[in-house]
C-alpha cells in the first residue's frame, strides 16, 4: 500500500480504511503519512477528535521534513493547542517551513514578525518574507505585500509597486487587496498609474514564466 491508497480512501470518507493504511507508513517514518494521520486527529475524522496525538503525529512529518506538518506544528505552538503555547517555537517552525520555499510557511512567518509573535517584531524582514511568498504567486501574500508598499511598513511607500501587488491579489477576490487599490489609484498621477501598468505587464509575464502558482491553504 501507499500512501497514495489511503488519499483515495479520504476521498471516498473511508477514513478508518484510510488510517489503516496510514499506519504502518507512518511507523516506517513517512512523512507524507504522519502527516494524514495528523489531519485525522485533529479534525476528529474516524477516530476521536485528539489534538495532542494530531500533534504528535504533525511534529514526526515535520521533523521528517513536510512543510505542511511544518506550519501546522507551528500553528500548534503558536495557539496553544495539543502542546503548550510556545510562540517562539511556533515562529522557529513557521521559518523552517518558509526557508524551504513553502509560500504558506512565508506567509506565516512574515505575519508572527509583523505581530512580533514569539520573535521581536521586524516589519523590513516581513516584507521580504511576504515578498518571497507573493513571488511564488501566493494571494493573501500578495495583498499584504502591496498593503506594506502602500502604507510604507517596513519598507519606503512605493505606489507603483504597491498598484502591482495589490491588483494581482485583488483578481483573485482578496478583500484587502480590493479596498486598497481603489483608495490608491484614487491618489496616483497619470505618469504613476501608466507606469503601474508597465510594470504589472512585466510582473505577469514573469510569473507566467515561472509558473507561480497559488498555494493551498486547507
Amino acid at each position: 500500500m501507499h500512501v497514495q491508497d489511503g488519499e483515495s480512501a479520504y476521498l471516498a470518507k473511508d477514513f478508518d480504511r484510510a488510517r489503516t493504511i496510514w499506519e504502518p507508513l507512518a511507523e516506517q517514518g513517512d512523512a507524507e503519512a504522519e502527516a494524514w494521520l495528523g489531519a485525522l486527529y485533529a479534525n476528529g475524522l474516524g477516530v476521536e477528535r485528539d489534538v495532542g496525538r494530531a500533534f504528535a503525529y504533525y511534529l514526526r512529518s515535520a521533523e521528517h521534513g513536510n512543510a505542511l506538518a511544518a506550519n501546522n506544528v507551528g500553528a500548534m505552538y503558536a495557539k496553544g493547542e495539543g502542546v503548550v503555547a510556545d510562540p517562539a517555537s511556533g515562529a522557529a517552525w513557521f521559518l523552517r517551513a518558509a526557508e524551504t520555499g513553502d509560500a504558506l510557511g512565508q506567509f506565516n512567518y512574515a505575519v508572527v514578525m509583523t505581530k512580533g509573535m514569539g520573535v521581536a517584531p521586524d516589519l523590513a524582514e516581513a516584507v521580504r518574507w511576504y515578498g518571497r511568498a507573493a513571488e511564488g504567486g501566493h494571494y493573501p501574500s500578495q495583498a499584504r505585500l502591496g498593503y506594506c508598499y502602500a502604507k510604507g511598513l517596513g519598507t519606503k511607500p512605493d505606489a507603483v509597486e504597491a498598484f502591482v501587488w495589490l491588483t494581482l491579489a485583488s483578481r483573485h477576490g482578496v478583500g484587502l487587496a480590493m479596498a486598497e487599490l481603489e483608495e490608491l489609484v484614487r491618489g496616483m498621477s497619470a505618469e504613476q498609474k501608466a507606469q503601474a501598468q508597465q510594470r504589472l505587464a512585466a510582473r505577469d509575464q514573469a510569473m507566467r514564466r515561472s509558473g507561480a502558482s497559488q498555494v493551498a491553504v486547507g
